[in-house]
C-alpha cells in the first residue's frame, strides 16, 4: 500500500512515500516560513520516478499548529483527495512528535510538549502507542506538572528542554523537536480509512480579527 504524507503545521516542512513499512521517499526541512512555497516542489521530488495515481491513501497533520501552517498542507491535501479519490488521514502534530520520540529513545511512553507563546504549551500523552491525553493546551507550568505525574517518558517538541530541566533525569529527553511527515505516515498505515476528509484542530481561536469582530477562522471557514 503506498502511502503519501505531508506536514506543514509547525515549524517544519516534510514530505514521505512509503509502500507498506518501507521508506520510498522522505524529505524533512526546518523552516518558520514558506511552507506554502515549499510544499509541492519537496511533493514533486518525492514522487519523482512514482505515478500519483500508483498512491493507495494520503495523510496530513491537522494540529495543533500555526492558523497558516495547517491551511497550507490540509488545503493540498484535501486537493489530491479529490484529484485522486483516496481517503485522507488526519494525524495531529503532537502524536507525530510522541510517536518519533518513542521510536529513538526506546521508551514507551512519550509526551509531547511544544511552545504555544504565552506561556503554554501543546501537550500530548503517549503509552504504548496509545493516546492517553489528547491535545490539549494550558499553562506551560501546569503541562510539566502533568507529565510529572504521568510518570518518566521520553520529551519531545520545542518545550522539551526546559521541560527536561524542570523534570530531572527519569524523562530523557529526545532530539525531536518538530513533526515529521515519516511518521505521520507510519501512524497513518495502521488506522482504517476515514469516512471524509479531515479539518484543522484548534486549541484556541485566531488572533486575527476582521471587521464585524469575526475571527479568520470563522470567515475560511463559511468561504
Amino acid at each position: 500500500m503506498k502511502l503519501l504524507a505531508v506536514d506543514t503545521a509547525l515549524g517544519a516542512c516534510s514530505v514521505a512515500l512509503l509502500d507498506g513499512g518501507t521508506v520510498l521517499a522522505h524529505r524533512f526541512a526546518v523552516m518558520e516560513r514558506g511552507h506554502a512555497e515549499a510544499l509541492a516542489p519537496m511533493v514533486a521530488d518525492a514522487m519523482q520516478g512514482f505515478a500519483f495515481s500508483d498512491l493507495d491513501c494520503l495523510a496530513v497533520t491537522v494540529g495543533p499548529g500555526t492558523f497558516t501552517g495547517q491551511r497550507v498542507g490540509l488545503a493540498f491535501m484535501r486537493g489530491l483527495r479529490l484529484a485522486l479519490n483516496r481517503p485522507l488521514h488526519g494525524v495531529t502534530t503532537l502524536e507525530a512528535i510522541a510517536a518519533a520520540a518513542e521510536a529513538e529513545t526506546g521508551q514507551t511512553r512519550a509526551a509531547a510538549i511544544h511552545d504555544a507563546r504565552r506561556a503554554e504549551a501543546y501537550l500530548l500523552l503517549r503509552e504504548n502507542g496509545v493516546v492517553v491525553q489528547e491535545p490539549i493546551v494550558l499553562p506551560f507550568a501546569d503541562a510539566v506538572e502533568r507529565i510529572r505525574a504521568f510518570g518518566p517518558a521520553a520529551l519531545a517538541g520545542t518545550g522539551a528542554p526546559q521541560a527536561a530541566e524542570a523534570l530531572g533525569s527519569r524523562f530523557p529527553l529526545s532530539s525531536i523537536r518538530q513533526p515529521d511527515a515519516l511518521w505521520v505516515a507510519h501512524l497513518a498505515r495502521l488506522r482504517p480509512a476515514p469516512d471524509g476528509a479531515p479539518g484543522p484542530l484548534y486549541l484556541r481561536a485566531p488572533d486575527a480579527k476582521l471587521p464585524g469582530n469575526k475571527s479568520v477562522e470563522q470567515v475560511t471557514d463559511t468561504a
